[in-house]
């Protein structure tokens, strides 16, 4: 399984939409692929926004967000789970 972190900080003013864009236009665009096993999206208190999926191999990048809702361009970065 690979991890896929996505984080983005918007502008203050674009927060919402941002949140709202990730849920309603990013994610669907993926969510059916087979290989994709979930997502979670979540927030912070100084205008970030992380997405977090899971994948069974190739993860798939988010579509850029709109520019005016970000405040620098989103990073992401993939992991694999370190047996224990």
């Amino acid at each position: 399984m690979i991890v896929r972190m996505w984080e983005a900080r918007a502008e203050p003013y674009g927060f919402a939409e941002l949140i709202t864009w990730v849920c309603d236009t990013a994610l669907p665009e993926f969510e059916h692929d087979p290989l994709h096993l979930s997502s979670e999206v979540f927030s912070s208190t100084d205008h970030r926004l992380v997405v977090i999926s899971k994948w069974r191999s190739g993860p798939r990048d988010l579509p850029e967000p709109p520019m005016r809702l970000v405040a620098r361009p989103p990073h992401s970065w993939d992991f694999t789970q370190v047996d224990r």
